[in-house]
């Protein structure tokens, strides 16, 4: 590149005062450095599109690589799921041929050893005692009062009771 040393800056300062004039020199020094901005920002944006190019390529050099890499183990998943398959099936047409009384004696291992079918996780429903909402209640009574919540059943001659408007006797 050009290099521009201050006695060179100063030598072409000098000719251009000469040359264009005490008066015109500080519009054509601003026109100038519009320009050479410019240039610089067109040169800086050029190096980040290709940058940009760059590395768009590669990003989709590593995509290929990765799909690549998820179907190579996605095949490798399968086959080790179909050979996994295949044994079972050898190993249970084995058993199943070899075994005398069949399938059917693991099924009535449940009534050998005294197990319920109904046993295992159901269980009878038992209603729950009387003041269990009592219990289960966190809120303190004071509260309740204090807030207005009934704690007591009112028939609904009561609740209308409480709720009539006084009449003034005349």
């Amino acid at each position: 590149m050009i290099d521009f040393g201050f006695d060179k800056l100063a030598l072409i300062g000098a000719v251009a005062l000469v040359v264009i004039g005490p008066e015109r020199l500080p519009r054509v020094a601003r026109t100038v450095g519009h320009l050479i901005g410019k240039a610089q920002r067109y040169v800086s944006d050029v190096k980040a599109e290709v940058s940009r190019s760059m590395e768009l390529e590669e990003l989709k050099k590593m995509k290929t690589e990765m799909e690549a890499a998820a179907r190579d183990v996605g095949q490798t998943v399968q086959q080790e799921v179909n050979s996994a398959g295949q044994a079972f099936e050898q190993t249970w047409s084995d058993v199943s041929s070899n075994s005398i009384g069949g399938l059917g004696d693991i099924g009535d291992m449940g009534g050998q050893h005294g197990y319920d079918n109904n046993s295992f996780g159901s269980s009878a429903y038992r209603r729950p005692k009387k003041n269990w909402r009592l219990k289960r209640g966190a809120t303190p009574q004071w509260y309740k009062q204090q807030q207005g919540v009934r704690r007591h059943a009112q028939s609904g001659a009561a609740r209308v009771a409480r709720f009539r408007p006084v009449r003034p006797n005349i």
